[in-house]
C-alpha cells in the first residue's frame, strides 16, 4: 500500500466548507475534501483555537464537529520558536503570528504541504520562498503551501 502524502490543513480550508460567501469555493472545497481520504490529513490546536473564536456560535459549533476526521497536533515550543522566527525575519507579521504557527507546525509535523485558502498571507510564491530559505537555513525540510484545487 502506498504511503499517504502528509498534509496540513488551515483554518481557512475547514471554513470554506460550507462558505455561503463564496459558493464557488465552497463547491472546490468540498471536492478536495472528498478526495482527503488520499491523504494523511492534519492540522494543530491552532486551528481549534481559531474556531473557538468564531463569534456565531452555530457556526462555531460545526466547525468543531469537523475537526475529529483530521489528526490535531499539540502547539508545541518548538513551533512557537520556528514561527517567532518567520515573524522575526519579516515573513509574517506580528498580527498574522497564527498563521505563521499553521506553517511551523506544518513543518515541524513533517507534512509535505500546507493546503490554505488565505492567498494573502499564506498562499503566495514570495512568502512560500521566505519560509524556505529560512528552512534550510534552520536545517529543516522545506513545505508547499497551496490552495485545495491545487493538491
Amino acid at each position: 500500500m502506498p504511503v499517504k502524502q502528509r498534509i496540513y490543513l488551515d483554518t481557512s480550508v475547514i471554513s470554506a466548507l460550507d462558505d455561503l460567501r463564496h459558493p464557488e469555493r465552497a463547491e472546490m472545497t468540498r471536492a478536495f475534501w472528498m478526495r482527503l481520504s488520499e491523504f494523511e490529513p492534519c492540522s494543530s490546536e491552532a486551528i481549534r483555537m481559531e474556531i473557538i473564536g468564531t463569534q456565531d456560535e452555530s457556526r462555531r459549533g460545526e466547525l468543531l464537529r469537523i475537526l475529529p476526521q483530521i489528526l490535531i497536533h499539540p502547539v508545541t515550543d518548538d513551533m512557537r520558536l520556528l514561527a517567532r522566527s518567520y515573524v522575526e525575519a519579516g515573513v509574517f507579521g506580528e498580527a498574522v503570528l497564527t498563521d505563521a504557527l499553521h506553517v511551523a507546525a506544518a513543518v515541524l509535523t513533517q507534512c509535505e504541504v500546507l493546503v490554505s485558502w488565505n492567498f494573502r498571507h499564506l498562499v503566495n510564491r514570495r512568502r512560500r520562498a521566505a519560509v524556505v530559505a529560512i528552512n534550510v537555513e534552520q536545517g529543516l525540510p522545506s513545505i508547499e503551501i497551496v490552495a485545495p484545487p491545487e493538491i
